[in-house]
């Protein structure tokens, strides 16, 4: 693997996010909705109190100074002050990240680990009742919508049951120390077991309604792989040789399935990542999806654009790290 052309692929990422960030720009800027009027409400604010505040926010310049300045300033790291939170938006997006990560893994492990033993039970056993319960287990999976089945799962796990708590990260009697923000990651470093058991039983009913649907699709991806990959000749070369069937497909076969399975497991990520805004406010997750959502409907400018750029960074940068891996697993394959 080249290193030069690594640098190249990774070059290739500025022109893509300097697109996503005059879109969402011009996006965010252009929704209907005054962020002064939002913020001031029913305030008897003069017309000189108002001018100040919008000259304060700087929604009083042209609109391309504006975005010359923005884009000036996400270059060196700064997205500017949150319109509501008076404070930097890195400082405020730094706070709800770690629980949006965390959330993420924790959907992907759930997706991982159901997908890849089914899609390859599938493919091994197809045509089989087997084949058609996962056939129609990912169809079902990945229709139905997010929040739907989030709500199916409380009231199953939550209410009925009474198994699983309904949202949060953590119960009122815990608390664990902030190292990295992840609750689950930090109760472990802190030792505090009784306080993982009870962020794991927290982080459970989201994290499944975010990974089943991804693992349906990552179940079709990988069982339509690993059907062609069994049918190709080293294969059965494989097999004549007298090696054993679970030596041919954990060796051979499912190492060279895996190459579709990981790009859409990359895409999958940034997806979860960027798209569990109706889940994270559905469970109350105190996460960057549910601070978005908020942000929109108050017109936050600058945390909806930092947040968006975020997203769409993940989106690439996850893509460029699948292209690596491609190299890993099939070394015909180049970038």
């Amino acid at each position: 693997m080249s290193y030069s052309r690594i640098a190249e692929r990774f070059l290739q990422l500025v022109p893509v996010l300097f697109g996503v960030s005059v879109i969402v720009f011009l996006m965010i800027t252009l929704t209907p909705g005054d962020p002064v009027e939002i913020m001031l409400a029913d305030q008897r604010a003069t017309e000189e109190q108002i001018a100040a505040l919008r000259r304060d926010m700087g929604l009083d310049k042209p609109l391309a100074e504006r975005f010359f300045h923005f884009l000036v300033n996400a270059v060196q790291g700064d997205f500017g002050l949150s319109f509501f939170h008076r404070r930097p938006v890195i400082d405020v997006i730094a706070e709800r990240l770690p629980a949006t990560i965390e959330l993420t893994l924790a959907s992907m492990l759930v997706a991982i680990m159901v997908a890849i033993p089914l899609g390859v039970m599938a493919a091994v056993r197809r045509d089989t009742w087997l084949d058609r319960a996962c056939t129609v287990g990912g169809l079902f999976g990945v229709s139905m919508p997010g929040f739907w089945f989030g709500i199916l799962l409380i009231l199953l796990f939550a209410v009925e049951l009474r198994l699983l708590p309904v949202g949060g990260r953590l119960g009122y009697d815990y608390e664990v120390a902030r190292i990295t923000g992840m609750v689950l990651i930090d109760s472990l470093l802190a030792g505090r077991l009784d306080s993982f058991r009870n962020a794991l039983a927290h982080i459970a009913l989201p994290a499944l309604t975010l990974g089943l649907p991804s693992a349906a699709l990552l179940m079709r991806v990988t069982r339509a792989s690993m059907v062609e990959v069994l049918a190709a000749d080293y294969i059965t070369f494989a097999e004549a040789k007298g090696l054993s069937r679970l030596r041919v497909l954990a060796r051979h076969a499912l190492k060279n399935a895996l190459i579709p399975t990981v790009t859409v497991a990359a895409i999958e990520t940034g997806a979860l990542l960027g798209g569990n805004m109706i889940v994270e406010t559905v469970f109350g997750w105190p996460g960057l999806g549910r601070l978005v959502v908020e942000s929109i409907f108050a017109r936050n400018y600058p945390l909806v654009q930092a947040a968006v750029l975020l997203y769409a960074l993940t989106y690439v940068l996850l893509n460029f790290v699948a292209d690596i891996l491609y190299t890993t697993l099939n070394p015909r394959v180049r970038l």
